[in-house]
């Protein structure tokens, strides 16, 4: 259900901007959607599990805010980010 610690530094190598970078929007929203990800596969077994639905919409919510903040930034590094995320279908 959670991300290991290996994939998530592999995110955060894959999606950030300089070296060291693990705050920037783009690393945070490929973190969510992969946090996402791993909740929408939980659901698909254990469907009454509300407790983490809510948890589940709060990233979704937060992913979103941050999304906008990168579209209102950079339009470019937004476009580029959703592409490699495959959002927005």
């Amino acid at each position: 259900m959670s991300i290991t610690a290996e994939r998530k530094t592999a995110l955060i190598k894959e999606f950030a901007t300089k070296d060291g970078d693990s705050g920037s929007p783009e690393v945070q929203v490929a973190l969510l959607s992969e946090r996402i990800n791993n909740l929408t596969e939980h659901f698909k077994g254990h469907k009454k599990d509300n407790h983490s639905r809510r948890g589940l919409l709060k990233m979704v919510s937060t992913r979103r805010r941050l999304l906008d903040y990168l579209k209102s930034r950079d339009e470019a590094r937004y476009a580029d980010l959703i592409g490699k995320l495959g959002l927005r279908r």
